[in-house]
């Protein structure tokens, strides 16, 4: 046939819209968590907010790794008779893997996040620490961005 076959593009669509909905899952509850820690911060000690803001920062980064790997799915899928199974399912697992790792990455950085930047309000000395646990939250999502990069 002419076209490839509706589920192929339905498959590729869908990894579209995974990677999409689960990294701004992850990257909304990650900014929304630590969000809460800086508004407590706020009022333990203002002169710290900006340095507080870094955990919403990153998490809003995640959100711009599942739009990456969606523009890339999405200017792939076509409706010609190249375009196998095989790629929709390969497009999916890359919206999933991105998406997913994304989801448990802002999961980590809210909750790293929101104790984090209290603690950090209470005492400064643990900012560097702070970073570094945030750091490695982020490469969750950075993981999942790169394999779905290879599997696209």
């Amino acid at each position: 046939s002419p076209f490839c076959s509706s589920s192929a593009a339905f498959f590729g669509y869908m990894g579209v819209a995974c990677a999409l909905i689960f990294s701004n899952l992850g990257s909304a509850y990650g900014a929304g968590k630590a969000g809460v820690g800086v508004a407590h911060l706020g009022i333990l000690n203002p002169k710290l907010v900006m340095k507080g803001l870094i955990p919403v920062i990153m998490s809003g980064i995640l959100g711009i790794f599942g739009l990456i790997v969606a523009i890339i799915i999405s200017t792939n899928v076509t409706t010609g008779s190249g375009y196998s199974n095989h790629k929709g399912y390969s497009h999916l697992a890359s919206g999933l893997s991105a998406g997913l790792s994304c989801l448990a990455a802002g999961l980590a950085l809210g909750v790293a996040g929101d104790a984090g930047v209290r603690a950090f309000g209470k005492q400064p000395k643990v900012f560097v620490g702070l970073v570094l646990i945030l750091i490695f939250g982020e490469a969750l999502g950075l993981y999942g961005l790169i394999v779905a990069l290879v599997t696209s």
